[in-house]
């Protein structure tokens, strides 16, 4: 069961369930987790995936004894579709690891990739050891032979192996549209909620920086005083001569 597709998988917020009954159904998962808050999705292996192993079973040792099935399969996950939750070698009594764990790839594709890509590497500050698991039927043969791998390719039972389809798969989502020249693309957000705004433009003041003081317009002289009239002189007349 499925609440809706999904972008991303939130791996703090995703949980296993182990030991169910063949009776439980994903409807009464749902039913049951929903009590403690909003369930994203529910996915349960069924017997046909089940029924698809092509015998590409990897074993992983040396592991630390905090590493948990989740941990295995959100790391392993990444390579290829994996049938069953990985199986973790526990104790009976105390429940603790024994150090190994089979984990099981719908291809050989994925499995090639997870041995090339994780033997050797270090989970959880150890090394860890990645190789094909042995045959429980046959002593000392591995999986991964040649007959193995040419049954896997006549008769091929998940065509769509992809990585972390269970989460991932979108079916009927179109593509976001491409951005406008000069706009940032547009980020992608949960389904049915609308798409993450771009970002403003950084400024100044944006970085910690005081904006600058803004730019003072001049003031116009004032106006020169008026010239005062220069006064006209008006010569007087000579006086009138003197008779004697």
């Amino acid at each position: 069961m499925s609440a809706g597709p999904i972008i991303e998988r939130n791996q703090d917020a995703t949980i296993y369930v182990g030991g169910l009954d063949e009776k439980v159904t994903e409807n009464v998962l749902w039913e049951l987790m929903v009590q403690a808050g909003p369930v994203t999705s529910v996915n349960k292996a069924s017997a046909h995936e089940k029924n698809m192993d092509v015998g590409a079973n990897i074993f992983v040792g040396n592991l630390d004894s905090e590493v948990d099935e989740k941990l295995l399969y959100d790391t392993f996950s990444a390579f290829g579709v994996i049938l069953q939750v990985p199986k973790i070698m526990r104790d009976p009594e105390t429940g603790n690891s024994k150090g190994f764990a089979f984990i099981n790839f719908a291809s050989f594709e994925a499995s090639d990739m997870a041995m090339e890509a994780m033997n050797g590497q270090f989970l959880c500050n150890r090394a860890i050891s990645v190789s094909y698991a042995f045959k429980k039927d046959a002593k000392g043969e591995r999986h991964g032979t040649a007959a193995e791998r040419m049954l896997a390719a006549q008769n091929p039972l998940f065509p769509k192996d992809r990585p972390n389809q269970m989460f991932s798969d979108t079916p009927g989502r179109l593509p976001f549209p491409p951005p406008m020249p000069g706009m940032p693309p547009i980020m992608p957000g949960l389904p049915g909620m609308p798409p993450m705004p771009p970002p403003l433009p950084m400024t100044i003041g944006s970085m910690g920086f005081p904006p600058p003081p803004p730019t003072a317009t001049p003031m116009p002289p004032p106006p020169p005083p008026p010239v005062p009239p220069t006064p006209t002189i008006t010569p007087r007349p000579p006086p009138p001569p003197i008779s004697c």
